[in-house]
């Protein structure tokens, strides 16, 4: 019975995100200077082989297709991490990826959604001069990855993060975060240069090693929710301040680079609400989400060259 009640739960709140957000499949990015010529560039690898909530059919069909139109070659992971599969690919994306136990529920606890075998290869790949681009979201999202996340010195917290000061919970106020580069909470980067401010839209908040490089860093105003049950907040719902903390983070590791995130929707392009309005990168208030997007990934391929958006 308990099982039934965790999967209608699920499914009705799938259905009102679903009816809240849609991929935009018409989003087409815009790119005057790509950085390889059609096809020929370094391969990237999306995963989607880990019950990923974003994967290149659905909500990183945009994602993807940013990462064509600069000239990359786009694959979709569908097994589970190897030594054999990773030695010919430049760039592994994981975004949202979760453990079969949350398809049907997201309560605590939330386990990993790499085994420890799978840890242990991408951990040896990024050391020999892989690049790592991990996306892991809000609460279950972090729990799922905080495993791989850890052993490169990050720490997630299974949560919600909120500025506090314009709504009391998570979702009661608009779902932007800006991070900008008049109030430091942008960081100052050669993947920032040239950009003012970043939006993101309710992710979670992790720590950085000390080697690490902070991108988004959050300020007094933000704390993070940790509920039991996903979007479920009350009084009782134990929350943290992190100032200080990181929504994204840059590290070179060895031979190889991380680029770690807690917020997936900033990279995407999807239509919300009845009106459908634009959500990520199409978003009016994320007008350098798309600059940000190719220079975090010209970063991980250690290209130089600087592209242009067309006005």
């Amino acid at each position: 019975m308990k099982v039934i009640i965790q999967f209608c739960f699920f499914l009705l709140a799938t259905i009102e995100l679903s009816a809240q957000q849609v991929p935009d499949f018409n989003y087409k990015p815009q790119i005057a200077d790509p950085a390889y010529k059609n096809g020929t560039g370094s391969v990237v690898s999306i995963d989607q082989a880990h019950h990923n909530f974003h994967t290149i059919s659905t909500r990183y069909a945009a994602f993807a297709n940013v990462l064509r139109a600069d000239g990359y070659t786009v694959r979709a992971n569908e097994k589970s991490f190897s030594t054999e599969d990773l030695k010919n690919i430049k760039i592994l994306v994981i975004a949202n990826a979760i453990h079969e136990s949350d398809t049907t529920a997201w309560i605590v606890p939330n386990p990993s959604a790499f085994t420890t075998k799978e840890i242990t290869v991408i951990k040896q790949w990024v050391n020999n001069g892989g690049s790592l681009f991990l996306i892991a979201d809000h609460m279950p999202f972090p729990g799922a990855a905080n495993d791989l996340a850890k052993v490169f010195g990050f720490t997630f917290y299974n949560g919600f993060a909120t500025d506090t000061t314009t709504g009391l919970y998570p979702g009661t106020k608009k779902e932007l975060d800006v991070f900008q580069s008049k109030n430091k909470t942008l960081g100052h980067h050669e993947i920032t240069e040239h950009i003012d401010s970043v939006a993101s839209f309710t992710g979670q908040a992790f720590q950085i090693p000390v080697q690490a490089t902070s991108l988004l860093t959050f300020d007094q105003r933000y704390k993070i929710f940790l509920p039991d049950t996903a979007w479920k907040f009350n009084a009782s719902t134990k929350r943290l301040p992190v100032e200080g903390f990181s929504q994204g983070a840059i590290l070179d590791y060895g031979k190889g680079r991380l680029a770690v995130f807690g917020e997936a929707a900033m990279f995407s392009a999807q239509l919300k609400g009845k009106d459908k309005t634009p959500f990520g990168l199409s978003s009016p208030d994320a007008p350098q989400n798309l600059s940000f997007l190719l220079n975090l990934v010209h970063w991980l391929d250690r290209k130089n060259n600087k592209n242009e958006l067309k006005k």
